[in-house]
């Protein structure tokens, strides 16, 4: 047991920190590690696990995250940008394995996690879950086979308190699909629609966003050509998939060099 990485999980109170929480500590491939929650939150320096309807987990909380990160083997990370970039500087200077779930990320925040996994491993994924990663590969083959005589939409449904639109998700498939037509998602990406919007542009993927109730995540990619349509979907209803998948992307990248992985890297897809 003792011989176990050891995960540490960042955004620990939130719903998929304690999720992961629940599915690191029951694996029997890692230990649980520091807890990190943010600035005075009242888990900081307790033992969650009563707050969290169980026994104790042996495992303080810490709103510090050089000391809820010390002596971690990997961390998982489904907080906010921000947050994110903040870790893996720490990634980068303890040489920890970073897995980010975290969403959302401008330009400038994704220059600067490259920056940092050149001294680290990261593991960054839009979605960490086996059925999406697979479908992404399957977008990226319909979109090659079919061309640009069938339209792509990504349509995308979350719950109502997803703060970032379309989701890391969404914007994974429609890449996929700009990757199989050869073309950068940025000069083809149509993400607002209102008014008198004129037709269509050839060639254009575009995003629809649904978000309400307690809708775990749904997406997808519909191929609309003349008398035909094609749909590619997930449903994911339980968040346990995100975070089964994000602590085999943590063990995975125990032996790996420095640098920037996705799960179709962990997947071997």
């Amino acid at each position: 047991m003792t011989d176990l990485p050891v995960i540490a999980v960042a955004g620990a109170a939130g719903r998929m920190g304690q999720m992961l929480i629940h599915v690191i500590r029951d694996s029997g491939q890692a230990r649980l590690g520091g807890l990190l929650v943010r600035p005075g939150h009242d888990w900081a320096g307790r033992d969650p696990g009563e707050a969290m309807g169980g026994g104790p987990l042996g495992v303080m909380a810490s709103d510090d995250p050089a000391r809820a990160l010390a002596g971690a083997d990997a961390v998982i990370d489904f907080t906010s940008p921000d947050s994110s970039l903040e870790f893996a500087a720490l990634a980068a200077e303890r040489g920890f394995v970073h897995v980010i779930g975290t969403t959302g990320f401008s330009e400038s925040q994704l220059t600067g996690l490259r920056a940092h996994a050149q001294r680290a491993v990261m593991i960054r994924a839009g979605n960490m879950s086996l059925g999406v990663n697979l479908l992404a590969g399957l977008v990226q083959r319909v979109a090659a086979a079919l061309g640009e005589d069938f339209d792509i939409e990504v349509i995308e449904a979350h719950h109502n308190r997803k703060v970032d639109a379309p989701s890391g998700t969404a914007l994974m498939l429609g890449e996929a699909a700009a990757k199989g037509r050869g073309v950068p998602l940025a000069e083809v990406s149509e993400r607002a629609r209102d008014g008198h919007t004129g037709a269509r542009r050839r060639g254009d993927i575009g995003f629809a966003v649904v978000r309400g109730g307690d809708i775990v995540g749904e997406h997808d990619v519909m191929f609309a050509g003349k008398g035909e349509r094609l749909v590619l979907s997930h449903v994911a209803t339980d968040r346990a998939i995100f975070a089964r998948g994000a602590l085999r992307a943590a063990l995975w990248g125990q032996d790996k060099g420095p640098g920037e992985y996705d799960m179709a890297d962990v997947l071997g897809l």
